[in-house]
């Protein structure tokens, strides 16, 4: 590491720490002619699969194209910017644990809809108008209908768990 000083090329490590929740590792280092010390920050480059297009071309990946994408539908929603890029950490991660050279935009983009689906409905449903191309009425239809069967499904299931912790209640004196 060159200092940024002096610009000589031996520097010593002081102090290492862990930074941004293990994400980095912060090194206090002092430049072994001048003396002076600074600080560096070290983080893994993790390596993006390549995104293989609906018409066969191959583009790197882009972090800023898909928090676009997930931006767009997420526009007047009130979501904060820290559940959107976690969201996008999560997509990122799996998208890596794939461990592929190249993947498939639709599955990208069929990860892109089942995050967008557990944060938020209206931008869930947003998405999947564009994504799945809707050619009528009907199949947009159907989105809701089983968007809402699941929200009524979730619903019940709730309602019975809430039913059966009370009826679990241990007695007392007995």
């Amino acid at each position: 590491m060159h200092c940024p000083f002096c610009n000589a090329e031996d520097t010593k490590v002081i102090d290492s720490r862990l930074a941004a929740d293990g994400a980095q590792v912060r090194r206090r280092r002092q430049c072994v002619q001048c003396q002076e010390r600074f600080t560096t920050f070290e983080v893994i480059e993790a390596v993006m699969p390549r995104i293989i297009k609906s018409n066969g071309r191959i583009e790197p990946y882009d972090n800023q194209k898909l928090r676009r994408s997930i931006q767009l539908p997420l526009q007047k929603r009130p979501i904060a910017s820290d559940r959107i890029e976690a969201m996008i950490s999560r997509i990122e991660k799996q998208l890596r644990q794939l461990g592929e050279r190249e993947v498939k935009s639709q599955v990208v983009g069929e990860i892109v809809i089942r995050e967008l689906r557990q944060l938020d409905d209206v931008a869930y449903v947003r998405f999947a108008s564009v994504y799945r191309n809707f050619q009528d009425i009907e199949a947009f239809q159907q989105l809701l209908v089983s968007l809402s069967d699941d929200v009524a499904k979730a619903e019940i299931r709730e309602k019975l768990q809430d039913l059966s912790q009370k009826t679990a209640k241990p007695s007392a004196g007995i």
